[in-house]
């Protein structure tokens, strides 16, 4: 079975509302829509965050140390098991998140 998604046309009726595209072996793939933040959080493993339209500022903390990155479209962010950050889209955004299944 094959599947071709548009993500340019998907929406939610919520903030970080999302659309599985995906799951293979423990590993799940959603398209997420949003205009507001996340909140803080650490995922139980590694998380690949691809900004796919729009513009995130991803905030994380390094050694205590608060820091942020502007992401816009076609930029990756990727959280090693144990990174506590946030994403705060800068008005809509369309996000592809490739984490372990059941991960927050």
């Amino acid at each position: 079975m094959q599947k071709i998604i548009r993500s340019g046309d998907f929406t939610a009726d919520r903030a970080w509302g999302a659309l599985p595209v995906a799951s293979m072996n423990g590993i799940t793939t959603r398209l997420h829509w949003t205009d507001q933040p996340y909140r803080w959080h650490v995922n139980d493993g590694e998380e690949v965050f691809v900004v796919l339209d729009g513009t995130v500022e991803m905030r994380y903390r390094e050694d205590g140390t608060e820091k942020s990155a502007l992401l816009r479209a076609g930029d990756i962010f990727f959280a090693s098991a144990g990174c506590e950050h946030v994403a705060h889209p800068q008005g809509e955004a369309r996000i592809l998140v490739i984490e372990k299944e059941g991960s927050v």
